[in-house]
């Protein structure tokens, strides 16, 4: 039986499966669950998906859903936390706990105006200069899965060997 993961990720409408295989394979070293909310801009057979992801895949908790609606359905109740460059607070003064849902827009497009503005309470950005126009999506989910971790403690942590 899998336990509950201490957070989600979601990933809607992600378009390269790089950045898709490397943040699963960050999912997988804190337990989380990644969402994929299609469309895709790949195939989930995609030969760059499985090698960003390694071995590190048949480890992962993964799901896939049609919409937001239906990701929606799947996670109400739960509080989502929505990454943006013009999000109303900055990563690190949010107060992640267990069960959060962090989400994360595409690599072209970002999030849709629209969600952001139905949520513009829980819309959070990752500080960067005015010369960068954004972070990778592989990194600023790391980012955020690690702030959020930090708060809640990593429960399947082993020692250095």
């Amino acid at each position: 039986m899998q336990q509950s993961p201490p957070i989600d990720v979601v990933l809607h409408q992600p378009e390269i499966p790089q950045n898709t295989g490397t943040i699963g394979r960050s999912c997988v070293a804190v337990g989380a669950k990644l969402w994929l909310v299609r469309p895709l801009g790949f195939r989930l057979d995609d030969h760059y998906l499985r090698r960003a992801g390694l071995d590190y895949w048949q480890h992962l908790q993964w799901e896939v859903v049609d919409d937001w609606s239906a990701l929606s359905a799947r996670l109400a109740g739960r509080r989502i936390w929505l990454f943006s460059k013009s999000g109303n607070r900055v990563h690190t003064t949010v107060p992640y706990a267990a069960g959060d849902v962090l989400v994360f827009g595409s690599e072209t497009q970002g999030l849709p105006a629209s969600l952001l503005k139905a949520h513009r309470e829980s819309s959070v950005r990752i500080p960067i200069t005015p010369e960068a126009r954004s972070l990778n999506l592989a990194c600023a989910a790391s980012v955020a899965v690690y702030e959020a971790m930090r708060h809640i403690g990593f429960a399947g942590e082993t020692a250095p060997q």
